[in-house]
């Protein structure tokens, strides 16, 4: 299938100007060449006798490995996809809730310690969450609203994402490996569709230090797109899937266009598509979404 090279780099540094491009070596003058951003983004087709799209990817990505710039590889066929499903932390937002809860706890290097493992994939998920949240036993409920409105930052680029998926007759689900009682008030602030996580047990105004069953973990996430898609009729091909850690890795694998997000190791190692650089903008590049046609609100 036809394929197409895509260069998108930091919001803060536009370097794909005209100079840039022609001194990498970019087939400015080939049919189909599109700039979607000025200096921000440009992509082009690959044609058979550019050689393997593997090798080409390899080589453009040497030639800028010491820029801030994302390339990557997509099927040029049915680009923009139909439902989108996106992770939370350190995704849509650049914390991990846990470990913010984990700092009025008091315990705040312990958790994050046991986070890293978890999403560098050398603990198990579920395991790792209930040993986190058992730690949080007594901690006051109040503090997961004083972390929603004290601690949480969104990732750059993210409402427009999700406003322009939608308006463009898309689905977007917000699927957590954290805790409901935050993915509600995300999914509610950057427009989400629906939202999933695990949740938390409370009794008497406090955390109990456990999480309810079953847990929705990398195998769930996997599941809940494949799900989503089948209740929506949306083909596979046509599911896009982000996120950073390793229990994103099986939802990555699974979807139509499956992006590592300024991720860990791990997940970028195995993912088919990685941005390291740019914000969540760059979603909407991958698919060929236009700057001009990006919907903020």
């Amino acid at each position: 299938m036809a394929k197409i090279l895509s260069l998108i780099c930091a919001d803060n540094a536009p370097l794909l100007d005209t100079a840039f491009l022609q001194s990498m070596g970019a087939p400015l003058a080939r049919t189909g060449f599109r700039v979607l951003a000025p200096a921000l983004a440009v992509e082009w087709p690959l044609e058979p006798s550019d050689g393997v799209p593997a090798r080409i990817l390899q080589d453009w990505r040497m030639r800028v490995e010491d820029k801030p710039v994302d390339v990557n590889c997509v099927e040029a066929e049915g680009r923009e996809k139909t439902l989108l499903v996106a992770d939370m932390d350190s995704t849509m937002i650049e914390q991990e809730c846990i470990d913010e809860l984990a700092a009025f706890a008091g315990k705040a290097s312990e958790i994050a310690a046991i986070t890293d493992q978890a999403m560098q994939g050398t603990l198990d998920f579920e395991a790792a969450l209930r040993a986190r949240v058992k730690m949080l036993e007594g901690l006051a409920a109040s503090a997961i609203d004083e972390t929603i409105r004290k601690r949480l930052t969104y990732t750059k680029g993210g409402k427009t994402l999700i406003s322009t998926m939608r308006s463009r007759g898309h689905y977007c689900a917000l699927v957590s490996g954290g805790f409901e009682a935050f993915t509600g008030p995300v999914a509610a602030h950057l427009g989400f569709d629906a939202h999933f996580g695990n949740r938390l047990e409370i009794k008497d105004g406090h955390l109990t230090g456990a999480v309810e069953s079953p847990v929705l973990g990398r195998a769930a996430k996997k599941t809940t797109l494949l799900r989503l898609a089948k209740e929506r009729t949306v083909k596979p091909a046509q599911t896009l899937a982000l996120g950073d850690g390793a229990n994103d890795l099986d939802m990555i694998a699974h979807a139509g266009l499956g992006v590592a997000f300024h991720a860990k190791p791990v997940t970028a190692a195995a993912a088919p598509v990685c941005l390291n650089h740019t914000s969540l903008l760059g979603i909407l590049f991958l698919q060929g979404i236009a700057k001009t046609d990006h919907v903020t609100t």
